[in-house]
């Protein structure tokens, strides 16, 4: 299926309205005194915060894109490798956003013939929002202020990176934690600021490298093409380009193989 430039302009504007959507809907519940909050089959939580905003997204590109797919972290779906699939992440750092923290954003990707051609991270309560289309560069903004083009880093040797990373014990139980010891005593310095913020921050280039031992599709498809378009890499744990590998590694690009080799030995 091919794609126009005047294509993804089109379904970038959407992103946004999207977006605006989901900010409405998330700001009116955080720090709600009467947030509903229950506990999937995997013992995550789920707020009705999360599903009042799929629901309303979900409604919307019904109306405006009845052909395609859509595929949801509550809702469920098709997510193919064929045709035109929305991935729809409505709250992606829960934890946080139950707690009362502001590290909190609803994702949305457009993914094309299996590859992500559009993504939109928007993390209200930070006043931030990211965004990349195939071809048009990735792009932030801070409290509606004008946006800024971003780019990765160029930092050239693992001793000199800065790296973000999650809790031990998902690498011990889904990866390894001499991996993770590995990487993080290769590193110049190593932080967690998790979720989806992490990645955004490699994009603009504060960070240069951000690891997960366990990620959902809908998780990562909209920081993938943030962080190509940013000039970085985004693969698996594995080195597979894919928001479906289950692991996340995001880089600069120039560190990439270096913290692949690292994490595999």
């Amino acid at each position: 299926m091919s794609t126009t430039a005047s294509t993804i302009h089109a379904d970038l504007k959407l992103a946004k309205r999207l977006a605006d959507l989901a900010d409405t809907v998330t700001l009116s519940r955080f720090r709600a005194r009467d947030l509903v909050v229950q506990r999937k089959p995997d013992r995550t939580p789920v707020t009705d915060a999360d599903t009042a905003v799929e629901n309303a997204v979900r409604e919307v590109l019904a109306a405006e894109r009845a052909g395609d797919a859509v595929f949801g972290e509550e809702g469920g779906g098709r997510d193919g490798d064929a045709g035109r699939t929305w991935v729809l992440d409505p709250i992606d750092g829960t934890k946080n956003f139950l707690r009362g923290i502001d590290v909190w954003a609803t994702l949305i990707a457009l993914v094309v013939d299996g590859r992500p051609t559009v993504g939109m991270v928007s993390a209200p309560a930070l006043g931030r929002r990211w965004w990349a289309a195939a071809g048009a560069g990735a792009w932030t903004s801070a409290r509606s202020g004008p946006a800024r083009r971003i780019s990765v880093s160029t930092v050239a040797n693992l001793s000199d990176a800065y790296l973000s990373t999650t809790d031990l014990r998902s690498w011990v139980e889904h990866h390894s934690r001499e991996s993770y010891l590995a990487l993080v005593d290769a590193c110049w310095e190593s932080r967690a600021f998790g979720d989806f913020w992490q990645h955004c921050l490699v994009a603009e280039g504060v960070i240069d490298l951000a690891a997960e031992a366990i990620v959902n599709p809908w998780d990562v498809a909209a920081v993938q093409i943030l962080l190509t378009e940013a000039g970085g890499r985004f693969t698996d744990l594995t080195g597979r380009a894919s928001y479906r590998g289950g692991s996340a590694l995001s880089s600069n690009g120039v560190l990439h193989d270096s913290a692949l080799a690292t994490l595999t030995r």
